[in-house]
């Protein structure tokens, strides 16, 4: 892929670069990405689906910033698995115990085909708005050729952009902890990894030489 090719891609992401596990957009807003956990409530007895409500009331209660909710699905690949179970089969030596592998294998890929499984996983986003930088949309000039870069030296918004949302990001975790759920930063390389995949929708693996080279690490 030619050097324009690639300059003429990042013109349309409004993602400026992912470094020390943050994201930058050229406008000069940041965000922080958390993983979470998941619950099933339905499993939950009826105390506790009143004590996880409530415990979620008082998350929301106590925010004091925005907050974006993110459930990705993905189409489940069980290659893997298959690929397991077809070692498996190759070392039995009793032919009973094979043939119930086969026909095990057999359901579990007719299962995926005929209903489509899918992978969920949950993140919480916690922006960083430029404004926070003491500027305004009046600040850009609207008349430069997209994309502009942030305002600011990255190094800059880095602090400024860590010192806010590194509490912000110990309160999220504390409060769904209250929860019963597990919630963990996101590292620059699975930020990688995650916007790949949102910006390649029929990926469901990323290899280091795929990812944009625009993108710093």
């Amino acid at each position: 892929m030619s050097n324009n090719v690639k300059a003429s891609t990042q013109e349309h992401l409004d993602i400026y670069a992912i470094k020390d596990h943050l994201v930058f957009l050229k406008d000069g807003s940041a965000a922080l990405v958390l993983k979470t956990t998941a619950i099933n409530f339905n499993l939950l007895s009826e105390e506790e689906q009143d004590a996880t409500i409530y415990a979620y009331a008082g998350l929301l209660n106590s925010l004091s910033f925005s907050v974006q909710i993110l459930i990705r699905s993905q189409r489940k690949n069980i290659s893997d698995y298959l690929n397991l179970i077809d070692t498996r089969i190759q070392t039995i030596h009793s032919q009973k115990i094979k043939e119930q592998l086969l026909t095990y294998r057999q359901f579990v890929k007719s299962l995926v085909k005929d209903n489509r499984v899918l992978e969920k996983k949950f993140y919480i986003i916690i922006p960083f708005s430029y404004i926070e930088l003491g500027l305004s949309k009046a600040s850009f000039n609207p008349f430069a050729k997209a994309p502009q870069k942030p305002p600011f030296d990255l190094v800059y918004i880095e602090e400024k952009a860590a010192s806010a949302l590194y509490p912000r990001r110990d309160h999220i975790i504390r409060q769904f902890a209250r929860i019963g759920l597990k919630a963990s930063q996101l590292t620059t390389s699975e930020l990688v990894t995650l916007f790949y995949l949102i910006y390649n929708q029929g990926s469901s693996t990323v290899a280091p030489a795929q990812i944009n080279p625009g993108i710093n690490s």
